[in-house]
């Protein structure tokens, strides 16, 4: 038994990488013999790692080795060839060479040359993420982990430099890195992370439950849950299609011994486990046609010409609202019946049962400060479907009478507008369908507006004012969680208000006493206590309220959805608003990506908004803009608020440390 693991180094600090193999007894129940370990190739390696292992229909065995950091190739061994890492290996195990347990076969493709590891069969990989040998075309398959904008899954050859850190897949990434001694190499498959952000490399289907995928290599993507099929003819890609777009944390995808697919599940909690890959049968088969095409027909809207909706439905808002271009908004929640909760988060997206339709309309002034010209322009809708998030937009009609679905690919257009009395164009993208789901990920629970520290505000309802946490308690929605995960997030809400320690236990204490009836119930519907007591984002652009709150409002609204475990924003950042500031792994730290010839670049450098890498890329709209998505403008009033708060942030009293790269789960 071959075994790829990643574990500490035993005479320093660091991990290696390691192949080990096991001796197992024939008889029953065939025990591993523990003592039977031999390691057969190791190396060091701490946050991409690789170690999937296949046989090749040759004999050979093949190892995958990660470039041995947890972002952007820091220490450049992409595209070096005088060490293990960023390769596939290939190493003969049943012929030792000397006192190693393996020799290098001579058909090696950098054998014999200087300063290579001849062990190398391919090179130029980020994080070798799952790898399979195709068991009749003897083809070797793994999927890719990118890095910010693309996955890759590569049907590996001979001598192939998969490029990078010189390229993310088909993409430039750093030019100015020197390129291996053989040309790049494009993936054979490559999805953007509108569809992927965490890609799973899976197998070669030759199963009979399902003909009409055998002979196709199957694969999936941990973040978004999705799965694909493929065929390569030898030369090209002859057939590639999305097979199913489920919950799971798709974390491995192979086959049982009767050669089906099994799928590993890798959710935290009780939610892992392992499924099986079956075809759809009858009425479970979904038919797009069936989907609402027009907004009329969605039952959400009493009249859309009057964008009036049901009565049924609650509208809310938000205390710091995401930046879309200087657009309009309004949103309304609808909520199933049959007594229906809301699962109340301390932090992230709120849980919402079945059935729930989250709506948000944008509409455009055609003259700029002037909301009598204002025109609705499109319509998105949030659905929860059998325990899944999907997102759907409609674009309404030049007659505002009637809205229509827009493809699942999305769409863009530009619109007139007038700006300082100037004629102006303002682009905009209705988001596809998998776009949508970029923001609205699992690492975000999906849902980022209807969050605690979002809604806890007064809202208008037209006949009345109140705060919205209050009413949708007083309409017995709200399914209050006072675990002790809800203390905790609590208390580290409490911590970055400034609280001492003593003083956050009181104030926990007395959310946990059970001597007032306003205090919280486990599993009821009671807030526990008055909403002021609940954390709350504030208006970024209410220039009468303290700096920093509003400027860490904003970076919460705007980037940390996608700046945690798992999000898609790969700098090590934490931006939450409950995120002590210097906690963040923002303030001093250097840049791991593009640096934009900033001299002396920090990602926050305080006192110093010039060098400031974080509002270079607030205040543009190009290559590295951010937020990355549903932008095309700056938001001057955000640009001017961070500058400001930087400025007035303290500078360092010593030289600052280099940052340190830490190692995710193994990653990804």
């Amino acid at each position: 038994l071959y075994v790829g693991l990643n574990g500490p180094l035993s005479s320093k600090e660091g991990r290696k990488s390691q192949i080990v193999r096991y001796t197992i007894e024939r008889d029953e129940p065939h025990r591993l013999l523990k003592d039977s370990a031999l390691t057969i190739i190791e190396w060091e390696s701490d946050g991409h790692n690789g170690v999937a292992i296949t046989f090749g229909l040759d004999g050979m065995l093949y190892v995958t080795s990660g470039d041995g950091t947890s972002d952007s190739d820091t220490n450049l061994k992409g595209q070096g060839l005088d060490h293990l890492l960023a390769k596939v290996l290939r190493i003969d195990v049943d012929q030792p060479d000397g006192d190693r347990p393996y020799s290098v076969p001579r058909d090696n493709p950098f054998v014999g040359q200087a300063n290579v590891r001849p062990e190398t069969w391919a090179y130029g990989l980020r994080n070798p993420w799952r790898m399979t040998t195709d068991r009749e075309t003897g083809a070797i398959w793994v999927g890719n982990n990118g890095q910010d904008l693309w996955e890759q899954v590569y049907r590996v050859e001979r001598g192939d430099n998969y490029g990078w850190s010189v390229y993310e897949g088909n993409h430039p990434f750093y030019l100015q890195r020197q390129l291996g001694p053989t040309p790049h190499v494009r993936p054979t498959l490559e999805h953007p992370h509108s569809e992927a952000r965490s890609l799973t490399g899976g197998v070669v289907y030759y199963g009979q439950a399902m003909p009409e995928l055998r002979g196709a290599y199957i694969y999936g993507d941990y973040s978004t849950g999705k799965i694909w099929g493929a065929r390569h003819d030898g030369q090209r890609v002859t057939w590639h299609q999305e097979l199913a777009d489920t919950t799971l944390a798709v974390a491995c995808i192979d086959v049982d011994a009767d050669g089906e697919l099994l799928i590993v599940d890798h959710r935290g909690g009780d939610e892992g486990g392992f499924y099986r890959f079956v075809p759809n049968q009858g009425d479970s088969v979904h038919d797009p046609a069936a989907f609402p095409r027009k907004l009329s027909e969605t039952g959400l809207f009493q009249s859309v010409a009057g964008h009036r909706v049901q009565p049924s439905l609650i509208p809310y808002s938000v205390n710091a609202p995401l930046w879309s271009d200087g657009t309009y908004k309004e949103r309304y929640m609808a909520i199933p019946g049959d007594s229906p909760k809301i699962t109340m988060r301390a932090t992230g997206g709120w849980d919402f049962p079945n059935g729930t339709v989250l709506v948000k309309s944008f509409a455009l002034e055609a003259e700029a400060g002037n909301p009598a010209t204002r025109r609705w322009i499109e319509t998105r809708l949030l659905t929860r479907q059998d325990n899944e998030w999907v997102g759907y937009t409609y674009q309404w009609n030049d007659e505002q009478t009637e809205a229509t679905l827009v493809d699942k690919q999305g769409l863009d257009l530009d619109f007139a507008v007038v700006e300082d009395g100037e004629p102006r164009k303002l682009p905009w993208h209705y988001p596809s369908r998998t776009e949508c789901m970029v923001c609205h990920s699992r690492a975000a629970n999906f849902v980022l507006g209807p969050s605690t520290v979002q809604m806890n505000r007064t809202h208008d309802y037209g006949g009345f004012v109140d705060n919205q946490l209050r009413v949708l308690e007083h309409l017995g929605l709200l399914q209050v969680d006072a675990t002790n995960d809800f203390v905790k997030q609590l208390r580290q809400q409490l911590s970055a208000d400034g609280l001492s320690d003593e003083e956050a236990t009181k104030q926990v204490d007395w959310f946990r006493s059970p001597s007032d009836q306003r205090k919280p119930r486990l599993g009821g519907s009671q807030l526990a206590g008055a909403t002021e007591h609940y954390p709350r984002l504030v208006d970024p652009y209410d220039e009468s309220l303290a700096l920093e709150q509003r400027a860490r409002s904003y970076l919460h609204a705007n980037c940390a959805h996608c700046h945690i475990g798992a999000g898609g924003g790969n700098a090590q950042i934490d931006l939450a608003f409950a995120t002590k500031l210097s906690d963040t792994k923002a303030l001093d730290e250097r840049p791991l990506h593009d640096t934009f010839g900033i001299d002396d670049p920090r990602i926050i450098a305080p006192g110093d908004p010039r060098r400031s890498v974080l509002l270079h890329r607030v205040s543009i709209r190009d290559r590295g803009q951010m937020p990355q998505l549903a932008t095309t403008r700056p938001d001057a009033k955000a640009v001017k608020l961070i500058e400001q708060w930087i400025e007035h942030l303290a500078k360092p009293a010593a030289e600052p440390k280099p940052n340190a790269v830490g190692a995710k789960a193994n990653g990804r």
